[in-house]
């Protein structure tokens, strides 16, 4: 357990990653960063969540003058094309077909600023996931649930319907809900001390 008396702030609206901290058992306030998160053509994956994630820490720091500041980004890449998330239902159906029955890439991009220290760590994850083949009823039910619309790759593993699309997955189940607990939870211990 990590006991400091800095305060911790998630720049997240992100309820999986706010779950995920309470988890762990980390005390933390929680606000959103207003950032357009653009995606760059040609852009390695890496660099892009690794951007986006500094963009809005960035954006945080002149909030919190004060605390350890998390933030994060995360995407699907796809032979070499991201799917962040979908822009209406039509779109996620798209992804979803486009996922069935493949192996994509989830890379989530993250930042630990210690504002105190100056301290900082910025990272990644990646994680190799299998979907089976998709059926057309099975994909459409699920976007017509609305579950989808505000996730990378149109799904989320941990607690809807979409789990069921996962065949195999290799790598760290946590970096595909939207956060690499392990690696963030060493990141604030190194920021801490």
């Amino acid at each position: 357990m990590i006991e400091n008396d800095v305060p911790v702030y998630l720049a997240s609206a992100s309820p999986r990653r706010k779950k995920l901290l309470k988890q762990i058992g980390i005390k933390f306030k929680t606000f959103p960063v207003d950032l357009t998160e653009e995606i760059i053509d040609g852009e390695h994956p890496v660099k892009t969540v690794k951007r986006l994630s500094y963009e809005k820490l960035t954006l945080a720091r002149k909030r919190i003058k004060k605390g350890i500041i998390i933030t994060a980004d995360t995407i699907v890449v796809l032979n070499k094309v991201v799917l962040g998330k979908p822009k209406n239902k039509r779109d996620a159906v798209r992804m979803l077909k486009t996922l069935s029955g493949n192996t994509h890439f989830v890379y989530t991009g993250f930042a630990v600023f210690n504002s105190v220290t100056g301290k900082l760590v910025h990272s990644y994850r990646r994680t190799a996931v299998t979907f089976r083949d998709l059926e057309e009823k099975e994909i459409r039910e699920y976007v017509a649930g609305g579950s989808p619309l505000d996730k990378a790759g149109a799904y989320g593993i941990q607690d809807d319907y979409g789990a069921v699309f996962v065949k195999e997955i290799k790598g760290c189940y946590y970096n595909v809900v939207g956060l690499p607990l392990s690696d963030v939870y060493l990141a604030i211990l190194k920021v801490l001390s």
